[in-house]
């Protein structure tokens, strides 16, 4: 068993894995920019080490990174989500310098990171896809035909990207034409790679995710589906297990899609196959995330699995504990991602200090945090500071629990998210759980919640102001 691990990461999924390493009897090593010297995960970790002043850059030096794993004696080193989570370069460097990586190697990091081979691979293994390009676009032209083909709408996506970024829909040729170029700009800039493809755009699509787990005997079982159709500029906001939306025979069938995918590619250790679903309930592979996911606390909480410690098992070269008749999914559970963020300001950033700050509690709610009372929230990195998660038997009583932990969860001194949600909880189209990829842009009334009022606060309010203006 993996003895000492470092995280290769911060904020609050550096906690988790903490807390995962704690109840394994793992010695835990937290690293830290000085922007993060007071964090959280550096006050819970076994050990902590200083990367240097830079805020950024020594999160993404995986040469540094796995120097210092060696260095503290560490014999395994877990990523986490974003930075170099996906970096096959730091698979890699651990290998050669005997440091257990916690995920899959470089190789199947590489592939399905490049997205037209991970199309390749997926159309080889009998996996449905989006109609597309084969190849990266040479250039301009060549998307302009291949778009005329297919027919608009259509999406240009950075070919080493994610994390919603790189992507850009084109409903004409002149949209095509004006937005090539940006694309190519975002991809080299944001992925060091200016390489983009070209897809058919599925109108309104529901944005369906299967959990999987692999060991390194060649077993590998789904954890069933997630629901990540409420996203704004293709960022997940809301993350909901199992999808209110599929049936049960849908429900099978994807899973059993998403384990095909894992076993064409050799997978191992924990990993998500996204799926577009349209209008005609016809599923499409969009791509696969080799790491593990912000959501991963929702599909935890339905069956019961411990992810990050199946991931820890199974980089120690243990066999899964679970066989796919072993999972079980019961009632529904919801994330909230709490983001620092102004909805009614364009969801600006709002970073400082937090001045007071209380996680709710009771049945069924769990909170995954990076701050605390008089943490000062830093503007160098992404707004998520906490994950709320709740449960319940029925879909209707899972929607009641949200509402009410978010009513007991106080945060002060920044903005968030958490008024914007409750707006959303209370919509009809979310609560018949009916709703695609469009919701955030759709109702785009659920933002001005401070501008609303009870109605007989309104009509008083109006009564006075016509009768002020009969008396001028």
């Amino acid at each position: 068993m993996i003895k000492k691990i470092l995280i290769a990461n911060r904020g609050e999924i550096a906690v988790r894995i903490v807390r995962a390493c704690s109840e394994l009897n793992i010695t835990s090593v937290a690293i830290y920019a000085d922007a993060d010297r007071h964090a959280l995960h550096v006050k819970k970790a076994d050990e902590a080490y200083n990367i240097g002043s830079d805020p950024v850059q020594g999160y993404l030096n995986a040469h540094n990174i796995v120097n210092l794993a060696v260095a503290s004696g560490c014999d395994a080193l877990h990523p986490g989500y974003g930075f170099l989570s996906e970096n096959p370069l730091l698979a890699e460097i651990c290998a050669r310098r005997g440091v257990q990586f916690i995920g899959p190697n470089a190789d199947v990091i590489r592939m399905m990171g490049d997205k037209i081979e991970a199309r390749k691979a997926m159309i080889k293994a009998g996996i449905p896809v989006t109609p597309g390009s084969e190849h990266n676009l040479e250039d301009v032209e060549e998307a302009r035909l291949l778009a005329n083909k297919i027919g608009y709408p259509v999406m240009l996506k950075a070919t080493n990207g994610g994390g919603g970024r790189g992507i850009r829909r084109c409903d004409s040729e002149a949209e095509l034409l004006k937005n090539y170029d940006r694309v190519v700009s975002e991809a080299g800039k944001a992925f060091g790679k200016p390489e983009v493809f070209l897809e058919k755009c599925v109108l309104n699509p529901r944005h369906i995710e299967v959990q999987i787990m692999a060991d390194q005997h060649g077993n590998v079982i789904h954890l069933f589906e997630r629901d990540c159709s409420i996203q704004r500029r293709n960022q997940k906001l809301i993350e909901i297990a199992p999808s209110p939306q599929l049936t049960e025979a849908q429900r099978q069938y994807i899973g059993k899609l998403a384990v095909t995918a894992a076993r064409s590619v050799n997978y191992e250790n924990a990993g998500t196959v996204e799926f577009l679903l349209d209008q005609d309930n016809q599923f499409y592979f969009m791509e696969m995330n080799t790491r593990l996911q912000v959501e991963h606390t929702v599909t935890e909480t339905i069956t019961g699995v411990d992810i990050v410690q199946e991931q820890i098992r199974i980089a120690s070269g243990l066999p899964l504990q679970y066989k796919q008749e072993d999972i079980q999914h019961r009632g529904f559970a919801m994330e909230f991602r709490i983001n620092a963020e102004d909805p009614q300001n364009g969801f600006l950033p709002s970073f400082g200090r937090i001045t007071r700050y209380y996680a709710p509690g009771g049945p069924g709610v769990r909170t995954d945090a990076a701050m605390y009372s008089g943490y000062v929230i830093p503007p160098y990195y992404d707004s998520m500071c906490a994950k709320l998660t709740v449960w319940n038997l029925s879909w209707e009583s899972v929607i009641e629990r949200g509402r009410r932990a978010l009513n007991d969860m106080v945060v002060f001194g920044v903005k968030t998210t958490i008024p914007y949600y409750l707006e959303i909880l209370g919509n009809e189209t979310f609560r018949s759980g009916h709703f695609d990829t469009s919701f955030v842009e759709t109702h785009p009334e659920l933002i001005n919640y401070h501008t609303r009022k009870p109605p007989e606060i309104l009509a008083a309010a109006i009564a006075a102001a016509i009768s002020a203006h009969n008396g001028l």
